[in-house]
């Protein structure tokens, strides 16, 4: 079935993908995953086991009678994730958050738990805003401060994209003070943006940067010796010690900046650094070069 036809509605969805990542990797799925998840009885969370058997994945677990639960079968193809650790990673991260807001659920997978990675502060005003003007392609009048200019200015931006990269947000769009497409973080902008009702002319299919797309070829850092460099290549999953990946173009510094990678000197520990980018022509960031460096900065 192509996953595109799926009818299948998102509560659904969402308990299929949790009985995918749970079999997938911690070897052992039972009815109670699903309802102490989801709040739902044990009939149900049965019919839903059978159900993603049947009609999305057969054969993909088997019942273990000694371990009284599902396990993954030898043949096991992921269906409605991408078998990726990160997808479990996320299970994790969602049900501490809950268990943290709401300590009477105690959702915690057990024997895990998360180092917290302090994010920047974002006001809700500034995302509504923000949300609204990309959402609706809107100009947003809003005051934004700097490294480089610590007083708050007014601009006028056309933004086109909101961007998570990690734990920061920033928004892609054209700056009408500087006329070119740049990033805003956030947590810079003070007082109350304001998205104006008129339409946005500075649309995103004119933002060469983020149209496009380049490859970047990651390696390991040429200072280790041969037996590190392996050790390097086996921890990314590196095919003849190449790591390739696909990014926007505006987007790449971001990328390889939580990679450990920076664009202007490495770390002088090798040990540090460990990967490297084999290809930064790529980038063709030419002049941009130093403007990428402050965006990862917010400068």
């Amino acid at each position: 079935m192509n996953r595109t036809d799926w009818p299948i509605r998102w509560d659904l969805l969402l308990r299929y993908r949790l009985i995918e990542i749970v079999a997938l990797w911690e070897g052992r799925l039972t009815t109670n995953h699903i309802c102490h998840t989801f709040g739902i009885g044990r009939q149900q969370a049965s019919k839903d086991i059978n159900t993603y058997l049947r009609e999305l994945a057969p054969g993909n677990l088997v019942y273990d009678r000694h371990l009284k639960g599902y396990v993954p079968a030898p043949e096991f193809r992921p269906v409605v994730t991408q078998g990726q650790i990160n997808e479990y990673q996320d299970l994790i991260a969602r049900q501490h958050s809950l268990s943290s807001t709401f300590e009477a659920l105690d959702l915690t997978v057990p024997g895990s738990t998360l180092v917290p990675e302090p994010g920047r502060r974002i006001a809700p005003e500034v995302m509504r805003a923000v949300v609204t003007a990309t959402r609706y392609r809107r100009p947003l009048r809003a005051s934004y401060v700097s490294l480089s200019r610590p007083e708050a200015v007014e601009s006028l931006m056309e933004p086109h994209t909101l961007v998570c990269t990690g734990t920061n947000w920033h928004v892609r769009g054209w700056c009408n003070a500087n006329r070119e497409y740049r990033d805003f973080a956030l947590s810079r902008f003070t007082g109350q943006p304001e998205a104006l009702r008129e339409r946005a002319k500075h649309t995103i299919d004119r933002d060469e940067d983020w149209q496009r797309m380049v490859t970047l070829e990651i390696v390991p850092d040429k200072r280790l010796t041969e037996a590190q460099q392996a050790i390097i290549a086996r921890d990314f999953g590196m095919d003849d010690g190449y790591l390739t990946l696909q990014s926007r173009a505006a987007l790449a510094p971001y990328l390889l900046s939580r990679m450990g990678i920076t664009l202007d000197n490495n770390h002088p520990d090798p040990l540090v650094q460990q990967l490297e980018l084999a290809n930064p022509d790529q980038l063709g960031f030419g002049s941009k070069r130093e403007r990428a460096l402050k965006a990862i900065a917010g400068v």
